[in-house]
């Protein structure tokens, strides 16, 4: 009998790190780490169809439809790499992305096989973006309280000068954060109805937090 591909979704507030548990995540479970940034660079870059489709709304500084992001995130689940399944980070961000997606994976007889919510309170988020540093010279990341450069706002590889991105305070945090759980509570709920939503402490050390998500994986 084969085994149908697996599609886990990873669920997780701005700053919830997401990108580095995925990374790991996709890695030990032998799947595809499909991120809808990613997937938004890639088509603007190479200026493909939805790409252009995507521009024109953030152009204007509106938000890209959802049938448009939808259509780059099942376009790249039809890659070779996903044959297996993929493990979905970013997407889906609303409950018209979650439904859609539920739909595509039901016509080719498959379906998502667990939900991890990564959970991080609002005040450690904020300190977390606000806190980051990069190097003007090399780009390399500190942060001011958990990994702070050896001379204060000097990096340790080439000396360049460190500097705060001007999206890394905390108006702009708190108002991601705003849209994020405007957003994503509807996908709290429906798929806690559907028995697949479980909950990760996103609040202690990175490997912990990789182990509790492997465990959930496990459990799924």
């Amino acid at each position: 009998m084969t085994t149908k591909p697996k599609y886990v979704i990873l669920l997780g507030p701005p700053a919830a790190g997401k990108g580095t548990q995925a990374a790991r995540l996709s890695g030990h479970l032998g799947l595809a780490h499909v991120a809808s940034g990613d997937l938004f660079r890639y088509n603007l870059k190479n200026k493909t169809e939805l790409g252009l489709k995507a521009k024109t709304y953030m152009d204007k500084g509106a938000l890209v439809p959802d049938d448009i992001t939808i259509a780059m995130v099942l376009d790249r689940l039809t890659r070779d790499d996903c044959a297996g399944g993929a493990l979905l980070d970013g997407f889906p961000r609303t409950l018209a992305q979650a439904e859609a997606l539920d739909k595509a994976l039901a016509e080719k007889d498959n379906g998502i096989g667990g939900v991890l919510n990564i959970i991080v309170p609002d005040e450690v988020l904020v300190e977390r973006v606000t806190g980051r540093r990069l190097c003007r010279t090399c780009g390399e990341p500190y942060h001011i309280k958990f990994n702070p450069p050896k001379v204060a706002g000097v990096c340790d590889k080439d000396g360049g000068e460190l500097y705060q991105r001007d999206d890394d305070n905390e108006e702009t945090v708190k108002n991601r954060l705003t849209v994020y759980w405007d957003q994503t509570s509807p996908l709290i709920g429906y798929y806690t109805e559907k028995g697949l939503l479980v909950d990760i402490d996103g609040n202690q050390a990175i490997d912990a937090v990789t182990e509790a998500l492997k465990e959930a994986v496990v459990a799924l």
